[in-house]
Parts: C-alpha cells; sequence; structure tokens
C-alpha cells in the first residue's frame, strides 16, 4: 500500500458531513482492496446498534441499522479480529444482502480500533473482490491502515454532527414550547400538537397521550387508525404499559414489544397496527413541592432506526417538562373558562325561572307529600299497555302517577327512598323542563312511562340489575332537562354558552341535561340516591350519564351495528358491554315512543315536533344559516321527512327491540301501521301541495287531511290532541 495515498486521503477529509468523509474513505477502499462496493457500520453513541450512513456510493436515507446484540458482526466488535463471509454463515450472508440491498458474494469485515481508546467503534465491510477473487492478508492491511489514519477525523466529525444534532434538538423544543403555549386555550389541539411534536422529536411513527383523572388514564384524541367512534378511552391506572409508567413514574423504552408481558396484542388486531418498540414517558407537573404525574405519552415504531435509544429517552425527558408545564396551564385556563361560563349559565337560568314563577303552580296545601301512593291502575285500568298514551293525564296528577310507577317498580322499598325526597326530586325535574313545543315536561313524562311499561309488559327485562333499572327510569325522566327547543347543531353554531361548555365533549344539550340533573340530586331534600352505598352512589350516576348520553342521534348510529350484531347473536346478560349497549337502546326507545301509539297521537307529536324544528330554522334564518330542510317551513316536506325517520331512526330501534324481545312485536307493529299513514298522507299531501301557495297553510294542510284510520287508536287520547282535532274538523 501507498502511504502517500493515504496521507493524500487524509488531506481531503476537510468535509463537515460524516457522510460524504466516509463516502470518499469508501470510495479509496473500493480501488485499492479493488470491491464491488465497500461500507462502514458505525457503532452507536450508546452502543446497542451499528448504523451504516453509506454503501458503496450511495448514501442511504434513512440509516440501515444493525441491533449489535443480535448482529451477525456482533462477534468482530468483542473480539476485534478480522472475520471472512465463511464466519458469519449463511445466514448471516442472507442477513447482509437483504439489510444493506445487495448480493454478498465474498466478503472481509474488519474492525475499526480507536487507537486512544482500545474500543471497537466500527466495521469496516468489502463486498465481491473483482474477477471472482479472494480478498487476501494485504487487503486486510489496506483496510487496517487506512482507518489508523481517517479514524480519529471520522470520529471527531460524528461527534460533531451529534453536536450540531443536539443544538438542532435545542432549538426544536424552544421552538415547540412556544408553540405548546399558543395553544392553551384549547386542550384538544393542544394535546394534538403534543404528539405530533413527539413524534416529530423521536421520529416516531405513531404517539398516544393519556391524561391521568384519578385511578384513570383517558385518552381524548388519537393518533392512528383508531376508530373515529369513540369518543374517548378510559383504563384503570396500573393496566397495561402507560399504566405501569403512571405508578411508577419511570420511563420505558421497549426494544420488542411483543416480546414484552405488559403488552396487549389485542389493540393491533383491531386496529391492523402492527406494534414493534414503544417508548412511553411520564408527563410531570412541577409546579408545586411535589410532583405528580399528570400524563403519559407512548410512542410506537422507531422510523429511522431498529428501536428508540439512550438519546430519544433523553429528548422525551427535556420534551415531557414543557409538555407538563402547557397541560397544567391549560387545564388551568379551561377551569377559569368553565367557572365563567357556568355562572353566566347560572345567571340564565335564574333569571328564566323569576320570569316564570308567577305561572308556577305551588304546593302548598301539601297534598303531594300528604297523601299515600295509590295503585297505578288508579290512574286509569289501561295505563299498563304498550297502546297507553299518558298525554291525556292532567298535569296536576303526573307527578303522583311518576311516584306510583316508581313504587310499581319496586324501587321505592328496594332502595329505602324517602318518599318526600322523591316527591321533591320529580317536582325539581318538572319545573327543569321549559316549555318548547315538544322537548317539554310532558315529553320526558311520557319517556318515563314508557321505560314503566317495558318493566310491565316484557318478562325477560329482568335480565337487568335492579340498579340499571332505577338508573334507566331516572335518566329518562331527566333527559331533556332545560331543552331549549334547539339541537347541538345550533347551540354550536350560534356559539351559545352550552357550547363553550361542552362542544370539546360533544353531545352538548346531552352533556347539559346531565349536569341538570346532578344540579337537583345536589339539591337540598332532592337526592334520591343518598341511601346507597358508595360504590351503588357511583355506578347509578356513571349509569345515568351514559344513557341520557345515549339520546343523542349520533351517538345511536355509532352503536347501531353493535346492536343488530346483539339482535343476531343474542343478548349475554352476563357482558358488562351488551348490558350497557341494551340500556342505551331501551332508552333510544322510550325517547321515541310516540312512534308507537296511535295514528292520531303520533300525527299530532309530529305536528309538535315540527312547530319546535321551524322555530329553530327561522332562528337560523336570521343570524345567516340556512337551515336544512327538516328545519326550514318553506321547504319540509313533513310526510316523506317523517318516512325517512321511520325508516332510518325509529323503525330499526323497535325492529331491533323486537328481535331482542319479542314481547316489543307490537311495538314494531304500530310503528308499521303509522308509517302506512305516513304513505297516505304524504300521497295526498303532494296533491293538496300543487294548489297551495302558503308554507304556513302547507303547513297546516300536511297534519290536517282527513286521511282514515288504517289501525286502531290508542285507549286514551290526550285533550290538546282531541280539541286539535275537533279545531281541525
Amino acid at each position: 500500500m501507498n502511504q502517500s495515498d493515504v496521507l493524500e486521503l487524509c488531506g481531503d477529509l476537510h468535509d463537515g458531513d460524516a457522510a460524504s468523509m466516509q463516502l470518499k474513505v469508501i470510495k479509496y477502499l473500493e480501488k485499492h482492496t479493488k470491491s464491488e462496493c465497500c461500507a462502514l457500520l458505525v457503532v452507536s453513541e450508546d452502543t446497542t446498534e451499528l448504523f451504516c450512513q453509506v454503501i458503496g456510493n450511495k448514501l442511504l436515507e434513512p440509516e440501515v441499522r444493525f441491533a449489535i446484540p443480535t448482529c451477525c458482526l456482533s462477534a468482530i466488535l468483542i473480539s476485534k479480529k478480522t472475520m471472512k463471509l465463511a464466519d458469519i454463515g449463511e445466514a448471516g450472508r442472507l442477513e447482509l444482502s437483504q439489510r444493506l440491498g445487495l448480493e454478498v458474494k465474498c466478503a472481509v469485515f474488519v474492525p475499526v480500533v480507536n487507537l486512544a481508546t482500545g474500543s471497537a467503534v466500527g466495521i469496516a465491510c468489502a463486498f465481491n473482490k473483482k474477477n471472482n477473487q479472494s480478498y487476501t492478508p494485504f487487503d486486510e492491511d489496506v483496510i487496517t491502515q487506512c482507518f489508523r489514519y481517517t479514524i480519529p477525523v471520522l470520529t471527531s466529525t460524528l461527534a460533531l454532527q451529534m453536536e450540531r444534532k443536539l443544538k438542532q434538538e435545542t432549538q426544536s423544543l424552544l421552538q415547540i414550547a412556544k408553540n405548546l403555549f399558543t395553544h392553551l386555550d384549547d386542550d384538544t389541539l393542544l394535546l394534538r400538537e403534543i404528539m405530533q411534536e413527539a413524534r416529530n422529536l423521536t421520529q416516531a411513527e405513531r404517539c398516544s397521550l393519556f391524561l391521568v383523572e384519578k385511578d384513570m388514564l383517558v385518552a381524548k384524541v388519537f393518533d392512528g387508525n383508531v376508530k373515529e367512534d369513540c369518543a374517548e378511552v378510559r383504563f384503570p391506572i396500573n393496566q397495561g404499559i402507560a399504566g405501569h409508567v403512571a405508578t411508577t413514574g419511570k420511563t420505558l423504552n421497549i426494544k420488542d414489544a411483543y416480546s414484552h408481558p405488559l403488552f396487549y396484542a389485542g389493540v393491533d388486531k383491531e386496529t391492523g397496527f402492527k406494534t414493534k418498540n414503544i417508548l412511553c414517558f411520564p408527563i410531570m407537573d412541577n409546579s408545586t413541592s411535589s410532583s405528580k404525574i399528570i400524563g403519559i405519552a407512548e410512542l410506537c415504531n422507531k422510523i429511522d432506526g431498529l428501536y428508540f435509544t439512550k438519546h430519544d429517552e433523553e429528548v422525551a425527558s427535556a420534551f415531557s417538562v414543557y409538555c407538563g408545564i402547557s397541560i397544567v396551564q391549560s387545564l388551568l385556563y379551561t377551569r377559569m373558562k368553565d367557572a365563567q361560563y357556568r355562572s353566566k349559565l347560572s345567571n340564565e337560568l335564574m333569571m328564566y325561572h323569576m320570569k316564570r314563577s308567577e305561572g308556577v303552580v305551588t304546593d302548598e296545601d301539601g297534598l303531594l307529600y300528604s297523601e299515600e301512593v295509590k295503585p297505578i291502575l288508579f290512574y286509569d285500568p289501561l295505563i299498563t299497555n304498550f297502546t297507553y298514551s299518558p298525554r291525556g293525564i292532567p298535569d296536576q296528577e303526573t307527578i303522583l302517577v311518576c311516584l306510583s310507577m316508581f313504587d310499581d317498580m319496586g324501587l321505592l322499598n328496594s332502595y329505602r327512598i324517602d318518599k318526600r325526597t322523591l316527591t321533591n326530586f320529580f317536582l325539581m325535574v318538572k319545573k327543569g323542563y321549559r316549555d318548547p313545543p315538544y322537548h317539554n315536561w310532558y315529553h320526558a313524562f311520557t319517556v318515563g312511562h314508557f321505560c314503566y311499561l317495558l318493566y310491565k309488559n316484557i318478562n325477560s327485562l329482568n335480565s337487568l340489575r335492579e340498579i340499571e333499572i332505577l338508573a334507566l327510569f331516572v335518566a329518562c325522566l331527566c333527559h331533556d332537562l332545560d331543552h331549549r327547543g334547539t339541537n347541538n347543531s345550533f347551540q354550536v353554531h350560534s356559539d351559545s354558552v352550552l357550547a363553550a361548555l361542552y362542544s370539546s365533549e360533544g353531545s352538548v344539550m346531552e352533556r347539559h341535561h346531565f349536569a341538570q340533573a346532578m344540579c337537583i340530586l345536589n339539591t337540598e331534600g332532592c337526592n334520591i340516591f343518598e341511601t346507597l352505598s358508595r360504590q351503588d352512589y357511583q355506578e347509578v350516576l356513571d349509569l345515568m350519564q351514559d344513557i341520557i348520553l345515549a339520546t343523542d342521534l349520533a351517538h345511536h348510529l355509532r352503536i347501531i351495528k353493535d346492536l343488530k350484531k346483539i339482535a343476531k347473536e343474542g343478548y349475554k346478560k352476563e357482558d358488562a358491554r351488551c348490558r350497557k349497549l341494551l340500556l342505551c337502546l331501551l332508552m333510544t326507545s322510550c325517547d321515541l315512543s310516540d312512534q308507537t301509539k296511535g295514528w292520531k297521537t303520533t300525527k299530532k307529536i309530529a305536528e309538535l315536533i315540527y312547530r319546535e324544528f321551524f322555530t329553530q330554522g327561522d332562528l337560523e334564518k336570521a343570524i345567516g344559516i340556512p337551515p336544512l330542510e327538516m328545519y326550514d317551513r318553506e321547504k319540509a316536506f313533513i310526510p316523506e321527512l317523517q318516512l325517512n325517520f321511520l325508516d332510518h331512526i325509529a323503525r330499526p330501534v323497535y325492529q331491533i327491540l323486537a328481535d331482542i324481545f319479542p314481547e316489543a312485536q307490537v311495538l314494531l307493529n304500530t310503528v308499521d301501521g303509522n308509517r302506512n299513514m305516513w304513505i297516505r298522507l304524504r300521497d295526498e299531501s303532494k296533491q293538496r301541495r300543487l294548489s297551495s301557495t302558503n308554507s304556513l297553510d302547507f303547513f297546516d294542510m300536511q297534519f290536517h287531511s282527513e286521511t282514515p284510520a288504517l289501525i286502531p287508536e290508542e285507549n286514551n287520547t290526550d285533550s290538546s290532541i282531541k280539541e286539535e282535532q275537533g279545531k281541525s274538523n
């Protein structure tokens, strides 16, 4: 070997870039060893990997990495002795061929030793000597002598490259901190920003972020192919990899996910995502003297490496400091805004009830408290029949009927509920309803009555636990508390106080209804659950929340496939998920129960609903929002809209109910009978529509057609329906 050639090479290594310097060295080796190509495998800073940036004349993006413990060349680093292709075996040859992208026919592997430290810092590889020759001791000496002079320059350049990387990461962290603190007013956006930055910093494929809430870990935003119908994921704080980090406070770097005992492979099966390695670290709140864990970040699959390195752990640790500060500040900001909105909402509710107090019938004579709870049949012998419509019960008797239903279901005695407390609760719930055309106290009362009908007429409903029946009945009465006659979309688009409080969680009105129910329960003398054990108390509130949130039709449409699956495969009462879905189904069937009554009642209810819808449509037009057809009094063709509603929403509900509980078939039959009536009314209305020029006349005409009854009437019809029909005739 000509020593002047090596010195000339050293003089040419003045680049600041390690990869380009390696390229020059490799070209030198290829020339003097007469190889098809050469490569340099460098030991990583944490000595866990070999990485290759250049092979032949090609820069590798991303770098090719080998795990030192399992690599076929790891013995060279330990022994610091040269090896030939035969020494690593056929398996080693195949591994190198596949990873480096070339066909390895013959090769020599020479350890690169740093003379200053005596440690192996890399492996020089020469592949496929030309003319089918074998590598000789002379070739090995060429490689050894080359790196004796060049390795100091290469290692210092690699160190400089690492310093530049650290400087860039420090600048990135400062920019990230700036970005994070611009999203304090939106916790969802902040969490998404944190996940994005965590991925970028560590070159991870995915990131999940969990917040600590008492003894649970909660993920409200997701990264990757997680089902969109999941509003949030909750699991115990001591469960899984994230749970381990949350309870120990220590970072967990898992190089092989499937071999780790805490990894649950079921998630991969559900999502189709393949988890290879994981870096999970805690996010701390250091704002007080005693630090506490407020969140967990879980990174999956290192993109440019085999697994996450020690350096990634250090970057994550530094990044978590900024995450903790920003999350704490965001939560404080959110609590402050919530307090402002709740104060405003309280004032609004107070003004509303003050305004209507003059018209409220008081209970000064104490009859509600003094009277014994009467048998339910006292009010009507047909009151337990599915055909019965409770809208004919006088307003002043509705509370008494609620007491009788509650008692007839055995709930009064089972939970030792004080009658006066229960009466107070029902009165407060009744007063909590406003007076829009449809979503008023009578709607809540009929929904509660239908829950009672299900209990009385479906024998197999005893598969539910008593506490679930209690939660369902109370939720039915409370499910539309303080309804304003407008839907969730209107709340959001009109920037209402309720939207400000709940829009980030979804189901704006439903969350408000549950919050109002909680306010009543927390009112002195109204807590009907005060005798329950702590465990039952928490469970009944959780059930009520789930059931009331289920009245959001968007939620119903998300779970309809699961409900159909239960109807097909059978209801499994021992399955907690099945029971929860069944409660949602029962609540929806109660909420839509006006569709199961006789034609006159159903038609009158539709009129009330559309009067409410059109009022919202008028409000939307006033603020510049184009209303949907069903809310536009000038465009809505009600019979057609009702048929769409029955076909896509109501009928599937009662079909599933009948499939699970055969006793409910009578409900489906009545719905089908009403559907036939809407078809008749649609056809007649189309003829009348041709001659109608006034939209309001058209609205009245759609309901007051002289369509003959095709199905039996219910056994009682409320007075307002009778009165309306009399006017029509």
